[in-house]
């Protein structure tokens, strides 16, 4: 491991995903402890967006901004929001030129799945449609997320295929949870590494499908078609049980005829991009910026 990611380790927050309450309360204490992001230049704006309920979105939007990114955060659909994410979208927004529309999804276990996809879809659709008063090109929406933020990125991308709905430029998958099957090597393998491992994984899944079986929406990798896709960056943590299925996912888009950039960093482990005093933190979040930057241009 990164030694200086590894020098961090006794101060990351509890996250007990079988007791949802109290690992929200530990993530919001950590984020809310945290240097609020040095953005000059983006504004930052909360609006609702019209739905079934209405969903809260936070738009970061820098100046001279052409496109714009619809923004899941990770927290394995049970933990985060919209202010445990500030930070990591508001530096996106600045890496990236591009507006980020930060999405607060419904959680689960008290909303399982669609409902955090429909709110993430629903974002989507409301994005296309407000594009002039976004200030963005419609031709240069993408979709993107970190973690389970990935996974309603890769699922909001089938579904706009499948439903012929907003046309997705470009979709950003970091450390993207893809598979409840939990078969890979890095799944079975990994049940000691931090912030996430198999048993996290497990109760996460449980949590947001429930007794429900996994289709290709909740789980994307499950999709047997994965062609007519949007071009893809897919980035892994090395110590991180999600690695290899997004490996995977990334050798099947490519076999589908999908472009994909794929980028596995060594001495990693899931999210932990933030902690940003690390020097591969910075280049990791550097990256998601300029891979962000080149794909919405023109």
């Amino acid at each position: 491991m990164d030694p200086e990611l590894e020098a961090f380790l006794p101060l990351l927050p509890d996250t007990d995903l079988k007791d949802p309450v109290a690992a929200r309360e530990s993530i919001a204490k950590y984020a809310a402890a945290r240097p609020v992001p040095d953005t000059p230049g983006v504004a930052v704006e909360d609006r609702a967006v019209p739905s079934e309920p209405d969903v809260p979105v936070r738009i970061y939007r820098p100046e001279r901004a052409q496109g714009a990114v619809v923004w899941m955060h990770g927290g394995g659909f049970v933990l985060g929001g919209l202010d445990s994410e500030h930070m990591m979208a508001g530096l996106l927004a600045a890496g990236s030129g591009a507006v980020v529309i930060s999405v607060g999804y419904r959680l689960s276990p008290e909303h399982r799945f669609p409902a955090a996809l429909d709110d993430a879809y629903a974002v989507l659709e409301w994005t296309a449609g407000h594009a002039a008063e976004l200030g963005v090109d419609p031709a240069r929406i993408a979709v993107g997320g970190h973690s389970a933020g990935g996974n309603l990125a890769a699922a909001v991308a089938l579904r706009a295929r499948d439903e012929q709905g907003p046309q997705i430029r470009f979709q950003l998958l970091n450390q993207a949870g893809l598979d409840d099957r939990q078969e890979t090597w890095s799944a079975r393998t990994f049940t000691d590494t931090p912030w996430m491992d198999r048993d996290k994984l497990s109760t996460s899944w449980r949590h947001y499908l429930g007794d429900r079986p996994a289709t290709p929406y909740a789980a994307p990798a499950r999709a047997t078609d994965l062609s007519g896709l949007p071009p893809a960056h897919i980035a892994t943590a090395e110590f991180d049980p999600n690695r290899d299925e997004d490996i995977a996912y990334a050798q099947r888009l490519l076999q589908a005829g999908v472009s994909v950039e794929l980028h596995q960093w060594p001495g990693t482990f899931h999210g932990s991009q933030a902690i940003l005093s690390a020097d591969v933190s910075q280049r990791q979040v550097a990256e998601l910026g300029a891979v962000l930057r080149r794909a919405l241009a023109g």
